[in-house]
This record gives C-alpha cells, sequence and structure tokens, in this order.
C-alpha cells in the first residue's frame, strides 16, 4: 500500500538554522497521523515541503505519489489545505466563498460544500468578516473538504477556538479517516489530539524521533518516578529503553519502554520507593521536550523509539 505522505531524509536549512534535518517519514492511507513538536520544532516546515511551498536542500518529497517539487500545483489541488490563520475573502459571504472556489473543482463541489456548511451550522448569507474565528475555522474546513481529498493537511487549525469548536473540528477528522482518506494534523492541543490520531510523529528541533502508532507508544511506555535518600545519590539504571530522564533534586522521573517491572523492583530495592503509571500522550510528549533540552537527547529519544537518523515509518494496525 503506497503512503499517501513520503519525506525521504529531508534536509531543510534557512540560512544558519536547519529546520528539518534527515527527516524520513511514511503516512498510509485512512490513518489520522498527529505531527507533534514545540514552536520552531519544524512542523510548518515540513507541511510547506510536502505542498510544494518550500524547496528542500537535500532528500525527496511527495504527495499521493507526486513529486513535491515539481508537483505543487497539483498536490495543492488535490489536497485539502487548512491553515492557522486561513486566508478567506472577508467581504464575501459563507455561501459565496463556496461558490467562487467551485470554479476551481470538478462539478459536484458547490453541493459539497453547501453540505459541510450546514453540517458545521453556519449561515450561508452571513459575511466572513461577521464571523468569530471558530466559525471561520469551520469555513474554511467546509472549503478543504468539498472536493474529497484523499489526504487533509491542518497546521494548528484549532488554535485559539474554544473547547466545544475544538471538539466538534478534531472528531470531523475520524469521519474523515472512517472514509479511507488521510489526516496530517499538527496541533499544540495534545490531550484532544489523542482522542482522534491513530499514529505520532513527533519533531525536536528538526529531527523526528518518534513515529509510531499511538496505541503501541502507550502499550509500551511507562512513567517511573523514584525517590532517592538525597541529591548526590546516583539514580538507578532503568531496565528498558529510556525515552527521556528528568531529575528533580533527589526525586528522578523517567519514560521507558518495554519496562521490566521484576527486574525495577530488585534495582530499586537498595535505593528507595519507585512508583509506577501508564502515561498519556501529552506526559510523554512533555518528558521528550525536557529531554530535548540536555545534551545528547536526539541519540537517547531514537533509541527508546526505534529511529534512526531520523527515520521512521508506521503502518496501519
Amino acid at each position: 500500500m503506497s503512503p499517501v505522505v513520503h519525506l525521504d531524509n529531508v534536509t531543510k536549512r534557512y540560512r544558519n538554522v536547519t529546520a528539518l534535518e534527515n527527516v524520513s517519514l511514511k503516512i498510509p492511507p485512512g490513518v489520522v497521523c498527529a505531527l507533534l513538536g514545540a514552536n520552531g520544532a519544524g512542523k510548518t516546515t515540513a507541511i510547506r515541503v510536502l505542498l510544494g511551498l518550500e524547496p528542500v536542500d537535500s532528500g525527496t518529497a511527495s504527495v499521493l505519489g507526486i513529486d513535491s517539487s515539481t508537483g505543487g500545483l497539483e498536490i495543492r489541488s488535490r489536497v485539502g489545505y487548512v491553515a492557522e490563520q486561513p486566508s478567506l475573502y472577508d467581504w464575501m459571504t459563507v455561501e459565496e466563498i463556496g461558490w467562487f472556489a467551485a470554479g476551481f473543482y470538478p462539478l459536484g463541489y458547490a453541493e459539497a460544500y453547501d453540505r459541510y456548511t450546514r453540517r458545521f451550522a453556519l449561515e450561508a448569507g452571513k459575511k466572513v468578516r461577521e464571523l468569530s474565528k471558530g466559525m471561520r475555522a469551520k469555513v474554511a474546513l467546509s472549503l478543504a473538504l468539498a472536493h474529497s481529498p484523499d489526504l487533509l493537511i491542518l497546521d494548528e487549525p484549532t488554535s485559539g477556538l474554544d473547547a466545544l469548536v475544538r471538539r466538534e473540528f478534531l472528531e470531523s477528522m475520524v469521519d474523515v479517516a472512517a472514509e479511507g482518506r488521510s489526516v496530517l494534523l499538527s496541533s499544540h492541543q495534545v490531550s484532544e489530539v489523542e482522542r482522534v490520531a491513530d499514529m505520532v510523529a513527533i519533531l525536536l528541533g528538526g529531527q523526528l524521533v518518534c513515529v509510531e502508532r499511538l496505541d503501541e507508544l502507550k502499550r509500551t511506555t511507562r512513567e517511573v518516578v523514584v525517590t532517592l535518600p538525597d541529591a548526590s545519590t546516583a539514580p538507578p539504571s532503568m531496565p528498558g529503553q529510556v525515552l527521556a530522564h528528568v531529575p528533580f533534586g533527589h526525586e528522578h522521573a523517567w519514560m521507558v519502554r518495554d519496562l521490566d517491572e521484576a527486574r525495577l523492583a530488585e534495582v530499586c530495592r537498595d535505593v528507595g520507593p519507585f512508583s509506577v503509571r501508564t502515561p498519556g500522550l501529552e506526559d510523554i510528549l512533555l518528558a521528550l521536550l525536557r529531554e530535548y533540552r540536555t545534551p545528547g537527547w536526539a541519540h537517547r529519544a531514537k533509541a527508546a523509539t526505534g529511529t534512526t537518523s531520523g527515520t521512521a515509518s508506521a503502518t496501519p494496525g
């Protein structure tokens, strides 16, 4: 099954800043993939590269089998794209902007757009400039979905929206995936993304440190907290693959994959009390972000997540 998104050892630099470094990613059909990371991690750059809006310094990118470096216009006509701040003609009404966009797509676009706007409770005769930010986001999503794209790309689409609108927006992504189409979703709303994502890709400092199905990542990851007698006591060695290790004085916290809990009890017997819990996606991401600020973070993160040189992929489970 051919991937709908394929980055192959992509590197992108802006003068002295490396936005993406040897990033490889494959997204299969019919999944919601969450692209996560801090501001400046390279998420928007990766999306712009895929859409053919930014050239790469090395590597290749393709969407729906189309080379991003030469087929950007075709890619943008075939995918649905919603930016954080969508460009809309605010002097048009909700109905008029759909009629205008229909001129760029095959027959049936206007009717489909109308169905989406009614589903999202948008008033056809209301001018775009009179809409709230949430309603404007729903107009952008309706425009992006009306031509039934095989891939929907969303770059922070729910930023600044209220909780109810965010929930409605993200839950509509599940419907898209249920129809066999794919969604690439960049968002800071990690706890809500966790409700809809099938797989996650985590970018830190332009490097891809994790790509995996979300259920597998959560199933195999544990948070371990050990309380040492004092701050000078050496922390124990974790029996598993350490994703992140963050000391807080005499208390140390680890994110560990494939933890051997029986061995952990032996390791900590003469060290101090410990606790183990199953973390959520936000906990894992925050631990990685903290680890990112320490020397050697990339090597440790890649070793723990099974990636090498920023390369990873996931397939439908």
